[in-house]
């Protein structure tokens, strides 16, 4: 356990060191905020662009950035029902494609009907010590070097996806964890980082009839003991990272299809329940077993996203639903202090820098609003592509990836 906590504090040691960097989904902290304080707040398909690149192929991966280096993964279709699984590196400054490496041939992943909104290359990429990891759901993950050629590849945990694959992997210690969540027998994966090599799998038990989701864990610290925070159809669970052995869980009953990633603030984790109908859940994360009726602090159905992760900054929680609608919440209560619509529908989920939020609709609308109690815009951008991955942040510059393109915006 000592040595847990401290490989996690070395993490977070390590986030701090480098907070130029974006070396994971949502950032160093895994939560949305980034330390730059002069970052464009107005840009458009060619002003405030230092430079725009063609991505090949398909993907909805959104960038991480370390080392001057920005990791995108994508699936190339071959033409005859096969993709070709690739991870890519382009430089930070110029754009300049770096290196291109085929991860899983078309001959081992194929081309399945998928949701229109997912891709064949949906997780994004983590970053740690020189070392890239990229994962491709139910057909694989695979370590690199920053060069590109591939230390490991384990692609021996096959399962049924439903909508194809989703949730990206969090990093704890020696592990890589993720979500298994296909349409039967859902699971929670750790991988030993050095090897691929399975360290431990558990299966969810949840009394639910769609048992798929895309969750991203999220590790924290409690009480000096680090959790993995995984929510699944159901329930969200708190896992020890050396056994995955379930701390605690809270249920949210026939909640499936979960997608946001969980927040951490205030000792209160926030966490959305999916689909039919979207909740967000405020739960204290000190309990032990079922939690359900003893530490859900607050919970609500008013602008609770189905899809983008939530912020908090400072005492407020900023959510923006799918269909456009934001909402500032009281943290602590869940008090609503306003609910305005944004435009476009929403899948990315939003970052704060520097008392800002910005926002990137699906239809290519980035808002950018002041984080206060107060409603406020500050700009709305259009590039008029269609965006589904999420900002991010490095070298003074937002980055940004539509169906086609990646974006510098911001001089470099």
């Amino acid at each position: 356990m000592k040595s847990i906590s401290l490989l996690c504090v070395g993490l977070i040691l390590t986030a701090a060191v480098h907070a130029t960097d974006w070396p994971e989904f949502r950032g160093p902290t895994g939560q949305g905020h980034a330390s730059a304080t002069a970052l464009p707040t107005e840009w458009s398909a060619t002003k405030n662009v230092a430079w725009k690149v063609a991505v090949p192929g398909a993907g909805w991966s959104s960038p991480a950035i370390a080392g001057g280096r920005i990791f995108l993964t994508t699936g190339v279709e071959n033409g005859s029902g096969g993709v070709s699984l690739r991870a890519l590196a382009f430089d930070v400054v110029s754009g300049r494609a770096l290196w291109d490496t085929e991860i899983i041939p078309a001959s081992e992943a194929s081309v399945k009907p998928i949701h229109t909104k997912n891709s064949p290359a949906s997780p994004t990429a983590i970053v740690e010590d020189g070392r890239v990891y990229v994962h491709f759901g139910h057909h694989g993950t695979a370590c690199l070097d920053r060069d590109g050629k591939i230390i490991w590849r384990q692609t021996g945990l096959r399962y049924d996806p439903v909508h194809g694959n989703g949730g990206s992997p969090a990093l704890v210690g020696d592990l890589l964890v993720f979500s298994a969540d296909g349409a039967k027998e859902p699971a929670i994966v750790a991988l030993r980082k050095a090897t691929g090599e399975i360290a431990w799998k558990v299966a969810r038990e949840a009394d639910v009839r769609q048992k798929f989701s895309f969750s991203t864990p999220l590790v924290i610290e409690v009480g000096g003991r680090p959790q993995v925070i995984t929510p699944g159809s159901g329930a969200v669970s708190a896992l020890d990272p050396r056994d995955g052995r379930e701390i605690w869980r809270a249920r949210y009953g026939g909640g499936y299809s979960v997608v946001p990633r969980p927040v951490f603030a205030h000792g209160l984790l926030f966490v959305g329940t999916g689909y039919n109908r979207a909740d967000l859940l405020a739960i204290r994360a000190d309990g032990e077993g079922d939690v359900t009726d003893t530490h859900i602090a607050w919970r609500t159905t008013k602008g609770a996203p189905l899809t983008p992760s939530v912020i908090v900054v400072g005492d407020e929680l900023y959510a923006v639903a799918d269909s456009g609608v934001a909402t500032c919440f009281d943290a602590k209560t869940g008090t609503v202090h306003w609910q305005e619509r944004l435009e476009g529908n929403y899948s990315a989920s939003p970052i704060h820098a520097d008392g800002k939020l910005y926002f990137l609709s699906e239809e290519g609308v980035g808002t950018v609003l002041r984080a206060s109690r107060t409603f406020e815009t500050i700009a709305v951008n259009k590039i008029e592509e269609r965006t589904l991955a999420s900002y991010a942040v490095a070298d003074g510059a937002l980055f940004l990836r539509s169906a086609a393109h990646l974006f510098r915006i911001g001089r470099p």
